[in-house]
């Protein structure tokens, strides 16, 4: 069975799809699954651009195979080592004994850290070509886009930009591989949230690479992770950009962590209050229900931030302090934050999420309320002014 689609008459996809896995990076949930993009060019010398995650392996070199036969592979283009595309490497070695692997001075260090690799090498820098006939690759080094080694190649006959992970996203192609082929509304949520968990600490290297290839005539991206874009790539290329630049739309994400529901009982006023004030979008969450990668995805996308915590052995309750240590580590900046909690016998949560706003420097939206037990009437009335001061803020 061909699995593979063509993307021009000499340039194929050669991907698989991973519909087991349940966490992507044994962290982030995949309800609708990953694809894992390989990239195949036909000509005088045959390339391959990145392999598959080795789950993969089999239906993997059997796509090779149908499209090119007998005949033997030259080279190994690895835009990324990162093992779900390079895991195929030691089986491609010996299925094809002769290739050449193509990287970076760095993409070396770590081909013989994971595999022991030293031989068939061909180590390339910014700006170096590789002629495999009819087609031209070029090299572009785009480290930390998102580990150390990265680069992407551009193919000047066609003009497609072999992007690595920079411009991927979460879901399996189911069918269409092409961005005209396939429901953009869904892959938009997941291509978001998969640059919010895996790409969003490292947007400064990012909007780096984007203009780094500004110059390029891009006519196809074609990511190791997600659809082919081919009809608009300069619609991801924007998109990777705001995100890069921590560019939000108006509304508020609401986060909180209650045990017993004295802290759930400030978020209705909250919220309430910023509906009468005119915020249309706004997004709750119960820090204990929900996964911090959809949170996540959500608070990259919105301007207001308001964290609520009750108190748990004196510190902050747990999953809420998982949450904020994400978000520190991912250098979120750019919002509007509002803080409010509990405690009955000792206090700890106001504490680290105080902490948490000064590690961040996000911009504080007094007052910040913290409460003994259950909210009165007071706590709700300060609630209330804090969800004020934040839909004022986020209409100037």
């Amino acid at each position: 069975m061909n699995n593979t689609v063509a993307i021009t008459d000499k340039i194929s996809w050669i991907g698989v799809n991973d519909r087991v896995s349940e966490l992507f990076e044994a962290i982030w949930p995949l309800p609708d699954g990953v694809s894992y993009n390989s990239y195949l060019i036909n000509d005088e010398q045959v390339a391959l651009v990145d392999t598959v995650k080795d789950s993969e392996i089999n239906t993997y070199l059997q796509n090779i195979k149908n499209v090119i036969g007998n005949r033997s592979v030259d080279y190994l283009i690895i835009n990324h080592m990162e093992p779900d595309h390079s895991g195929a490497i030691e089986a491609l070695r010996r299925e094809y004994p002769n290739i050449t692997l193509v990287g970076n001075q760095k993409t070396l260090t770590f081909l013989e850290q994971f595999y022991g690799i030293v031989e068939n090498i061909k180590i390339v820098d910014d700006g170096d070509q590789l002629q495999l006939g009819q087609h031209t690759l070029n090299f572009y080094l785009t480290p930390m886009v998102h580990w150390p080694e990265t680069m992407m190649t551009y193919e000047q006959k066609e003009k497609i930009l072999f992007s690595g992970d920079a411009f991927g996203g979460f879901g399996t192609l189911e069918g269409g591989i092409f961005d005209d082929e396939v429901n953009l509304d869904f892959y938009q949520e997941e291509i978001r949230r998969y640059f919010t968990n895996i790409v969003a600490k490292y947007g400064p290297m990012v909007e780096k690479a984007i203009s780094k290839l500004a110059d390029l005539d891009v006519k196809i991206i074609a990511a190791t992770h997600g659809p082919v874009w081919r009809e608009k790539p300069e619609q991801i290329i924007a998109d990777y950009s705001r995100w890069s630049r921590q560019e939000t739309e108006p509304g508020v994400v609401v986060v909180y962590g209650s045990m017993y529901g004295n802290t759930e009982t400030m978020v209705d006023t909250i919220c309430r209050r910023l509906a009468e004030k005119g915020i249309k979008n706004i997004k709750v969450y119960n820090i204990s229900k929900t996964h911090v990668s959809y949170i996540i995805n959500d608070i990259w996308r919105y301007q207001g931030l308001i964290l609520g915590s009750c108190a748990y052995n004196s510190r902050i309750f747990p999953p809420m302090d998982y949450l904020l240590c994400f978000l520190e580590n991912k250098n979120i900046k750019n919002r509007l934050l509002g803080l409010f909690g509990s405690y009955t016998w000792s206090g700890g949560a106001m504490k680290r999420l105080q902490e948490f706003q000064k590690n961040t420097k996000l911009e504080l939206i007094e007052p910040s309320v913290e409460v003994k037990s259950a909210p009165k009437k007071k706590d709700h009335e300060d609630c209330i002014k804090m969800a004020e001061n934040m839909a004022a803020k986020l209409k100037e």
